[in-house]
């Protein structure tokens, strides 16, 4: 199911937890795309109410101007319910539901969410094998879900893969998560380095997955924020030629010329999409 809405700006995703009213504030004060407050692996067993008030507590008083994401405990867990709930309650805040296995998650998740007549949009964590086997269905299952991340701890732990694991060591993972979103048209962000380090091993993976097609990239330092929105936005001389391509495109149509062109290429729907994608990651 194709999302029809504008994509949001998720250059950089900084995650903080939901427990800590100091790392709260200090994400909702970075120049981060999004902010995605975690209230599950993040979080003690014994913390898991306190967070999820702190945080409502926070989006309710402080109305924060930027996009905000929540991270809610995995469906089947004795938190996931009463997370929706309160989450699903709060006005312009998407969910994160983490370990997406099937269709079926985020199918129970819209369900709830639609009987408290909430219009919160979701995002997929995919971060098991059943998750990677079911992409195609994830991504279809519901009009809420506009964007699927890679979560490459639990995924490699799942995998016997240990730290450090290079990030072209995952383009079968990357590229199955990356078609199976384009096919379904929402936006695919690349899981966190696990480091907090802006250093060349970080910049290199962010620079891995920009290259593949990704939209963005989840990051879990402050530090890091500034290298990956600059890695994820798009150079001055392609949103030129996007702006370009576009204005070709609408100039055709408006003058019955047939088909478009620009610079000697022929200009299909194909380039029109990716044109519109580098001008949404400037905003534009």
């Amino acid at each position: 199911m194709s999302n029809p809405t504008t994509p949001v700006r998720r250059r950089c995703a900084l995650v903080a937890p939901g427990s800590d009213e100091r790392k709260i504030a200090k994400a909702l004060e970075s120049t981060a795309d999004e902010v995605v407050l975690d209230l599950e692996d993040a979080v003690t067993t014994a913390r898991k109410d306190e967070a999820r008030a702190l945080v409502c507590r926070i989006i309710r008083e402080h109305r924060p101007d930027r996009t905000v994401t929540i991270r809610v405990n995995g469906l089947g867990t004795a938190w996931a319910l009463d997370d929706l709930r309160a989450v699903g309650a709060l006005d312009g805040v998407g969910i994160v539901l983490p370990k997406v296995d099937t269709a079926d998650d985020l199918i129970t998740a819209d369900r709830l969410l639609t009987e408290l007549d909430s219009t919160a949009r979701l995002q997929a964590l995919i971060e098991t094998p059943q998750g990677i086997r079911s992409i195609d269905a994830i991504c279809s299952a519901t009009d809420r879900l506009e964007t699927v991340v890679i979560g490459y701890a639990d995924l490699g732990a799942a995998l016997g893969r240990g730290d450090g694991y290079a990030p072209e060591r995952w383009l079968h993972v990357q590229d199955r998560v990356l078609i199976a979103a384009r096919a379904a048209g929402i936006q695919a962000i690349d899981g966190p380095h696990l480091s907090i380090a802006d250093d060349a091993g970080f910049r290199a993976a962010a620079q891995w997955t920009r290259d593949l097609g990704f939209d963005g990239k989840w990051v879990i330092h402050p530090g890091q924020v500034e290298a990956t929105t600059e890695i994820f936005t798009p150079t001055r001389d392609s949103v030129e030629r996007a702006r370009r391509a576009l204005d070709a495109m609408v100039k055709a149509e408006t003058t019955g010329a047939g088909a478009a062109q620009l610079d000697g290429q022929m200009l299909d729907e194909a380039v029109a999409v990716a044109a519109r994608r580098v001008l949404a990651q400037i905003g534009g």
